[in-house]
Formats: C-alpha cells, structure tokens, sequence
C-alpha cells in the first residue's frame, strides 16, 4: 500500500485520463478481448486513485488502525464479488435483477465528522457482472449464453457503437481532461472514481443483455414492488415524523409546518426522482396493456406512489412526471393533441400563479420561491461569462461559487441545474458535448418506439429524468441514468435488427403492441 501513499502530483491527474480512456475503450471497442483488458484496467485503476486521493484521510482510519480487520473485510468483498460473479456468468439475465435491486440502496459512512452516502451494493454488482464477462473473455470463451427457457441471456451479436456511446466515451475524456486544471482536483477524481467509471461499466453490461419480454416483465414486477416497499418506508416516516437519513432534511422539517420524505434515500428530491421514473414506466403499462386485470393493478400502484411522491413535497418530480407522461402519451396517441393540453395546463398555471403568488411562494422573490435555485442558475452565469470556452475545471462549481459569493451557505453552494453547472465547469466545450449526448440519446430512444411498449417506456422516463436534472441535480452522476441509456439502446438495437432478433426479444408476443406490456426497469 505504500505506492498508493505516493502518488502526488501529476500521477492522479495522469491516472484519472488513463481511466477515462479505459472506459471508451470499454464503450468503443468491437472487441471483446480489448473491451475485457480495458474494463479490467479501469476496475483496478479507479481503486488505486481513489486510496491514493485519502490515503491520510479519516476515511482510512481503519486501514491504519486495523490493518488485519480491514484486509479481511476487504476479502470477504471480493469472495462476494467473486460469487456473484458466477450466477451472473451462469444466468445472465439475473445481473439485470441484481441491478435494480441494489439502485436505490446507499450506505452512509461516516468518517472525520461528516457522512458520504456511496452506492456500496452497486458497486458490488457492477464488480461481479464485469468479472463475469471479464474472465470468459480473456479465454477466448465469450460466447452468448442462454438463460432459461425464456431465451434470456446474452445478445448473439454485441450492438456496434453508435452515437450515444461515442458522446457517452467523449464527455467522460473531456471531463477528465478538464479535471487537470479545476482547482477542485479531489472533486474531478471522485466524481469519476464513483460515477462515471463504474456507470459506463454497468450501461456496457446492460448493453450485452438479450431483453425479451420475460425479463422486462420480470424486472418491472420487481421495480415496482420494491418502489412500493420504499413508499411504505416513507408513509412510516411521515406517520411517525422521523426520518432514518440525512440530518440537513430532519432540522428543516423540525422547524417548518411541512415534513418531506426520503425513504431510503439521502434526498427527498431524488427520492421523489426515482417514484417519478417508476410511475411513467407503470403509465406505459396503463396505457398499452389489453387486459383489465393488469390495468387495475397499475392503478393501485400509480395511486400509492402517488401519494408517496406528493408528501417528498418535490416540485422538481411532479413536474419530470408531467414530462414523462406527455411523452407517453405523445407516442401512445398523436402529439397534436398532447401539445395542446400541455400549453392549456401551463397557461392555467400562469393564471394561478398570478391570481395567487403567495400560495406559490413567488412573494418571497424569484429566489426565494425556487429554494436558492435562481442565485445559482444567476452565479453559474457568471461563471461562465467569465471562462466562456474551457470553464473552470471539472468539479469546480462549489469552490468558484464560494469565491464570487463567500457568505453562501455550502448547500446553496452545490448546483442545482447540470447544463448551468457544466458551462461553468466545462464551458462551451463541455456543454456542447453534453447537448450533443441528450439530443443523440432522445433521438435513438424515442425513434421507431411509438409502437413498442417497452421502447416507450424508457424514452419517457429518460427524458422525464432529463427535465428534473434541469431544475435540481445529478445526470450522468446518477447511475438511473446509465441504466436507462443501457436497455434504450439495447432495445432499440434489437429493433432495428432482424425478424429472428426480434423474436428473440418479445418472446411469443408480437414486437408491436403485446396483450401485457413488458415494462422496463428505472
């Protein structure tokens, strides 16, 4: 472990480019035998950065203190990963499984008095589906497997990069070359050690899946009961006015009238987020399944989610659901008419918001309404009127912010709108790609889905998350996100393949519209 301790200097900024080349080759490459080596070498890299980045940090404490405790612990992890690894290998289908089961769930650690909330379970799974395509590769025995009788498994051929995966590589190298000059270095590394790195893993591992209508139904049904699980966490919380996370929402809701939920998650906003996404894909059900029954059950839990995104108290998600089911119905029925409904509902809510701004905050000021929002969409600006071409660096926002506005408090200080954050950060060059990466991928998403329920599905709930990254936070820092894009291009691969490929994917059901829409997982 010496090494990690020192590396200084050039070294990790060298090492975060490495990494960041790493994962376009992993997303680039038609190779499975090159994709393997690079995935492997950004499993190890990322790691090293990270240990070498707090190595004298509070976090390692026990790596010092305990080095006996913390070698086996880390065993245990890799025997673990190591297991996972073979079901995945032997039934490819259950890394999808496996996925949606562990995106919510966050593990707070605490170290140096304060609290990082990380995706531990993820992580896990990511690691296991990697190895699981990682050793068969390397010895050249990486042929499609079969899962079950329902042809789950892995796709015959793996789809050939288009744009989405060569937008996805070249955000994340230019991320990490702009990390070289931010004066928020540590922010660039961990941003790209526990997001961008292991989210490009999973979207690859996603990508190679054969999605037939079995294992979309399978991962809908599993969604749904577990966002329904997540509700009953927060229709507890709000009944007993406690919250298990996030000590920031408990003194606020100590001190206000109102009491937000989070469930398990650290944020009521994302919290709210993720019931949003859920609620468009059981929509889809809603809108394209045949039988009574089916559409019953998707009531009950629309209603039931329902009531749990409501009492987040988040506007931001009520809103990405309005998205989300205009798109729906856009590619369910015409546009025209959805167009027109959606402009009356806005101009009725002008009409409102006129009538009465108090009962929307709006006699607060512009600021005040919108949480902090404004000054931070109006700081952004400043930012990036000042370095309009390169920005300030990757993970620059919080330590530029605080420069131009040093009585702000550290909350308001983290962005809360990606496309002001990133021409801050990035400027120019970085939005440019960000712009081309979300017209790309809601191009491919939402082309040729009209009549495929699934397909629908997943575009609406992608740009759906899309429009509440606009008004809160977290886009491809969010691995719903990557997820999304690894089944939308998948599917849309598929559809654009041939009649047997097809076949394959919706099982005994026709590729239009199916008697039970197969669902897709958030």
């Amino acid at each position: 472990m010496i090494p990690l301790a020192a590396l200084s200097g050039p070294l990790p900024k060298a090492g975060v480019v490495v990494a960041a080349g790493l994962v376009a080759i992993t997303l680039l490459h038609p190779g499975s035998r090159a994709r393997a080596w690079a995935m492997l070498g950004a499993l190890v890299l990322a790691p090293a950065l990270l240990l070498a980045d707090i190595w004298h940090s509070p976090q390692l404490s026990i790596v010092h203190r305990h080095p006996a405790l913390a070698a086996a612990l880390g065993a245990l992890g890799l025997i673990l990963v190591a297991a996972l690894a073979v079901l995945i290998w032997r039934r490819p289908g259950l890394l999808a499984l496996l996925v949606l089961i562990a995106l919510p769930f966050r593990i707070p650690i605490a170290a140096g008095g304060s609290t990082s909330n990380l995706l531990v379970p993820l992580y896990l799974v990511v690691g296991a589906g990697a190895l699981a395509f990682i050793v068969p590769a390397l010895r050249g025995r990486d042929r499609p497997t079969v899962d079950g009788p329902a042809g789950d498994g892995l796709v015959e051929e793996l789809p050939r990069a288009g744009w989405v995966e060569r937008l996805l590589a070249l955000y994340v190298l230019l991320y990490a070359v702009q990390a070289i000059y931010s004066p928020d270095f540590e922010k660039a590394l961990q941003q790209i050690v526990f997001f961008y790195v292991p989210f490009a893993l999973l979207f690859c591992l996603l990508r190679r899946l054969r999605w037939t209508s079995a294992l979309l139904r399978r991962c809908l049904l599993l969604i749904v009961g577990l966002t329904l699980l997540l509700a009953v966490v927060g229709f507890v919380e709000y009944a007993t006015k406690t919250l298990f996370l996030n000590p920031k929402l408990i003194a606020e809701n100590n001190v206000h009238t109102y009491f937000a939920i989070n469930s398990v998650f650290f944020d009521a906003d994302i919290f709210g987020r993720f019931l949003a996404l859920v609620m468009v894909l059981l929509a889809a059900v809603l809108l394209y399944s045949l039988r009574r029954r089916t559409q019953l059950a998707a009531v009950g839990a629309l209603a039931a989610l329902w009531a749990a995104l409501v009492l987040t108290l988040s506007r931001s998600s009520l809103g990405a659901l309005l998205v989300g089911l205009g798109v729906l119905g856009a590619m369910r029925w015409r546009a025209k008419p959805i167009v027109v409904l959606t402009v009356a509902v806005a101009v009725v809510g002008v009409v409102l918001v006129v009538v009465s701004p108090t009962t929307f905050g709006l006699n607060q000021g512009l600021n005040g309404a919108s949480s902090g929002r404004a000054g931070l969409v109006g700081g952004g600006a400043r930012l990036f009127a000042d370095r309009p071409v390169w920005g300030y660096g990757s993970g620059s926002f919080q330590n530029e912010y605080h420069r131009i506005h040093p009585a702000s408090s550290q909350t308001l200080s983290a962005s809360h709108t990606i496309p002001v954050t990133i021409a801050a950060e990035q400027g120019v060059i970085g939005e440019l790609a960000y712009l081309a990466l979300v017209i790309a991928a809601g191009t491919v998403l939402v082309r040729g889905a009209r009549g495929d329920p699934a397909r629908a599905a997943i575009a609406a709930a992608f740009l759906a998350l899309v429009f509440h990254t606009l008004l809160y936070a977290d886009f491809l820092e969010d691995p719903v996100t990557w997820t999304l894009l690894g089944i939308g291009t998948a599917l849309a691969f598929a559809s654009r393949a041939g009649p047997a490929d097809q076949t394959l994917r919706s099982g005994r059901e026709k590729p239009s519209i199916p008697a039970t829409a197969p669902g897709t997982p958030a």
